[in-house]
């Protein structure tokens, strides 16, 4: 099987390697991820959305699975190809433009991206600062995902007592 830049199953055939449709809670948005990684994906699309700058003004610039390859890196498949990477506000976060984000709101952004296991493309010498991908391997993907979800779960008890 195809793999993308960071490892993943990548295919042509989004029903192959679990590519489906989500709603970003809090908006009025969609982005096919894969499956294995839509927690991790969509958690953070929500949490950007509250914390750092809405998704769901303007034009739909969000995107997630599309199989082609990196950037100006013929053969070698981005990890879009994979359902593993998401592009947030594309047309305020142009690619190879840094500094499209105000500096007081980096630290939460890098904390977000870090809680979720992604990588932030602003952080890249060619900036693309639009791009968050899935930095670990399946199985820590799913050892995240699965503490994600037991702080949420303690979190409605806390609220519920």
């Amino acid at each position: 099987m195809l793999t993308s830049y960071n490892g993943w199953p990548a295919s042509k055939d989004p029903a192959e390697i679990g590519i489906k449709s989500y709603a970003v809670p809090g908006t009025n948005r969609k982005l096919r991820c894969a499956e294995a990684v839509a927690p991790l994906l969509i958690g953070f699309a929500a949490e950007f959305h509250a914390l750092i700058e809405p998704i769901d003004e303007g034009g739909l610039d969000e995107w997630g699975y599309c199989f082609r390859d990196v950037r100006n890196v013929p053969g070698k498949l981005s990890n879009h190809a994979s359902g593993t990477a998401i592009d947030l506000n594309a047309t305020k976060h142009p690619l190879g433009k840094a500094g499209t984000f105000p500096a007081a709101k980096i630290p939460m952004l890098q904390a977000l991206a870090k809680k979720y296991r992604l990588a932030w493309g602003g952080e890249w010498t060619r900036p693309d600062e639009m791009h968050f991908e899935v930095s670990v391997n399946a199985d820590k993907a799913a050892k995240r995902i699965l503490k994600l979800s037991q702080g949420a779960t303690q979190g409605a008890e806390q609220v519920a007592q």
